[in-house]
C-alpha cells in the first residue's frame, strides 16, 4: 500500500514537472515569436518610411517653377535647379535651352518690378502680375507658391518630377534644407562612414591583435587577471565620454601635429573609434587563441620551434577565423557609432579625399537632423532611407561574422 502511494505521488510529481516544462516552453515560444514579429515590423516600418522619399517632388512642396512659354526647356533635374539658384548655371544654353541669361525671380523680388500699390493692399494682384512678368521676360525662372498661379497663366509650369533613386544613391551633395530643391545625396555620408571605419580598423586591429597575443600566450595568469577585466571595462564607458576625450585631447593634438585649420577630421574619428573597438577585438581574438588545442602547441615546441614561431606559425593561423571575426565586429562597432563620431569629425557632408578632412557619417547625420525634420516630409523620409542603408550594412557585417565563425581553416 505504501509503495502504491509513493508511486502515485511520484507520477503526480512527474506530471506537474512535465506541465511546468510545457508551460515554460510555450512562454519561450511566445516570447521569441513576439520578438521576431516586432523586429520584422520595425524593419518594414523603416523601409516603408524610406520608400516615401521617391514619391516626393524635386521642388519644395506647395511651390512651382514657372518659365516663359517660348522657353524650350521643359524639365530640370534637382541638381540643375540647385545650380541655377546658386548662380552656378547662368545661361539657358547650359541646360539645353536658348542662349539667354537666366533671370531668377522669387516672390520677394516682385517689389523690384512693381510698386506695392500695383500688387494690392492684400497682394491680390500678385497672380496677374506673375503671369504678366513671366510673359515679358524670356529668360525668367519664377519661383512662387502655387496659390499665386492664376488659371490663365501666360507661361509654362516646369514639370515636377519626383526624386529618383539615382538622385539619392548617386547624389554627391547633402543639403536637405536647400531651396527650392533639396539635395539628398548618399555618397558623401556613405563614404564618410566607410572612411572613418576603415581608418579605425587599420589603427585598432594591429594593436588589438598584439594585446590578444600577449594575454593569451605571454602574460602570466596574475597579469592576465588584472588586464582582462580592465580591457572589458573599457567597453562599458559611454560613447559620449570617448567623444569628450577626443574633443579635448585628440582633436587639438592632430591640429597641431598636421598644422590643420581644424582638428575635427576623419582621422580624429578613426582614432576615437579605434579606441572604442579595441575591447571587442582584444576579447574575441584572445578567446580564439586560447581555444587552440594544447597538443598542437606542444607538437610545435617538440619539433624545435621557438615560442614565437609557435605563435605566428601555429596559433595565429589556427585562430584565423576568430581573429577575422574580431576584425569584422570591430568594423561593426565603428560603423554604428553615433555620439563620439558626431563630436570629433567636423560634420561636413562632403566627399572626403584624405583622413585629414572633416566628414559626416550616416549615424551622426540621423542623430543630428531627425529631431528637426518635419514628419512625413522629404527630409524625414531621406533620414529613414539612411537608416535602411545602415541596416543593410550592419546585416552584411552580421552575416559575415556568422559565415566566418563557421568556416574551418
Amino acid at each position: 500500500m505504501i509503495f502504491l502511494c509513493n508511486g502515485n505521488i511520484n507520477q503526480k510529481y512527474i506530471n506537474v514537472k512535465r506541465f511546468i516544462e510545457k508551460l515554460v516552453e510555450g512562454a519561450l515560444l511566445i516570447s521569441g515569436s513576439i520578438t521576431s514579429i516586432t523586429i520584422l515590423l520595425i524593419v518594414l516600418f523603416l523601409f516603408k518610411e524610406a520608400s516615401g522619399l521617391f514619391n516626393k517632388p524635386v521642388i519644395e512642396e506647395g511651390y512651382v517653377l514657372a518659365l516663359n512659354k517660348n522657353n524650350p526647356v521643359k524639365k530640370l533635374t534637382s541638381y540643375q535647379i540647385k545650380q541655377i539658384f546658386d548662380s552656378e548655371i547662368t545661361n539657358w544654353d547650359e541646360v539645353g535651352g536658348k542662349e539667354e541669361p537666366i533671370e531668377l525671380v522669387r516672390l520677394s523680388d516682385f517689389t523690384n518690378y512693381y510698386a506695392e500699390e500695383e500688387l494690392g493692399a492684400e497682394f491680390e494682384n500678385i497672380p496677374a502680375k506673375a503671369s504678366e512678368l513671366t510673359a515679358k521676360h524670356p529668360g525668367i525662372v519664377l519661383f512662387l507658391p502655387k496659390q499665386y498661379v492664376p488659371e490663365k497663366f501666360d507661361g509654362i509650369l516646369l514639370d515636377h518630377e519626383t526624386i529618383q533613386p539615382g538622385d539619392f544613391f548617386g547624389g554627391k551633395e547633402w543639403y536637405p534644407t536647400s531651396t527650392p530643391s533639396s539635395q539628398f545625396g548618399l555618397l558623401p555620408l556613405l563614404l564618410g562612414t566607410l572612411w572613418v571605419s576603415l581608418g579605425a580598423i587599420l589603427l585598432s586591429l594591429p594593436f588589438g591583435l598584439a594585446v590578444a597575443v600577449y594575454l593569451a600566450e605571454i602574460s602570466s595568469m596574475r597579469i592576465r587577471n588584472i588586464l582582462k577585466p580592465v580591457i572589458e571595462l573599457l567597453a562599458g564607458i559611454p560613447s559620449v565620454v570617448y567623444g569628450f576625450f577626443g574633443l579635448v585631447v585628440i582633436v587639438p593634438f592632430l591640429q597641431e601635429t598636421f598644422h590643420l585649420p581644424v582638428g575635427e577630421t576623419a582621422l580624429a574619428g578613426s582614432v576615437v573609434l579605434a579606441i572604442m573597438a579595441l575591447p571587442t577585438i582584444i576579447t574575441v581574438a584572445e578567446d580564439a587563441m586560447r581555444t587552440v588545442p594544447r597538443a598542437m602547441k606542444e607538437a610545435s615546441l617538440a619539433l624545435g620551434a621557438t615560442h614565437w614561431q609557435t605563435i605566428y606559425k601555429v596559433i595565429i593561423p589556427y585562430a584565423k577565423s576568430g581573429i577575422t571575426s574580431a576584425a569584422v565586429l570591430g568594423i561593426g562597432r565603428a560603423i554604428g557609432e553615433t555620439m563620439a563620431v558626431l563630436m570629433v569629425t567636423g560634420n561636413a557632408a562632403v566627399i572626403p579625399h584624405t583622413l585629414l578632412e572633416p566628414v559626416r557619417t550616416i549615424p551622426a547625420t540621423i542623430a543630428a537632423e531627425l529631431g528637426e525634420a518635419a514628419a512625413g516630409g522629404a527630409h524625414y523620409n531621406a533620414l529613414f532611407a539612411l537608416g535602411c542603408i545602415l541596416f543593410v550594412i550592419t546585416m552584411i557585417i552580421s552575416i559575415s561574422v556568422e559565415f566566418i565563425g563557421k568556416k574551418k581553416y
